[in-house]
């Protein structure tokens, strides 16, 4: 398997809002930035939507380090969480609905396609891939605007 590093990020001017998302992949010393946006949107959605444009581009099984600064996105592959909430019928307990169930199912299905190994960066820190997705990301959000 191809092994992969994809970096992701996502904004939002409000919460809902105008939204973007920005992704870097890199494999064998070449780079591809990805980056996309939503008229009305969340910041989560961004984040999830970095993820599933960076997987979706991949055009075999890969292995993949990804990294994100978003604790929701993490987490919840991580954890478990995102399993847990699609077994639940996107419940995340008994009176509470998952949020963005139609993004997680991506996701998941994506996550069955590809090996990958989730790690968290801290956001806004200095980390230079963060901060390239980032500024893709603003960029892609301020068309909306």
């Amino acid at each position: 398997m191809k092994q992969v590093e994809v970096f992701t990020d996502g904004a939002c001017s409000g919460n809902p809002g105008p939204g973007g998302w920005g992704a870097v992949l890199r494999y064998n010393g070449h780079e591809k930035e990805l980056s996309g946006g939503e008229a009305n949107t969340t910041n989560n959605r961004m984040e999830l939507c970095a993820v599933i444009f960076a997987l979706e581009a991949l055009k075999e099984p890969c292995e993949v380090k990804l990294y994100s600064d978003s604790q929701y996105v993490c987490n919840a592959l991580k954890l478990g969480w995102a399993k847990k909430w699609r077994a639940q019928g996107w419940m995340r307990n008994k009176k509470d609905k998952a949020l963005n169930p139609d993004l997680w199912e991506r996701l998941l299905r994506l996550c069955e396609i590809h090996v990958v190994e989730v790690n968290w960066v801290k956001g806004h820190a200095g980390h230079p891939e963060n901060e390239r997705c980032d500024r893709l990301a603003v960029a892609a959000a301020e068309k909306y605007a």
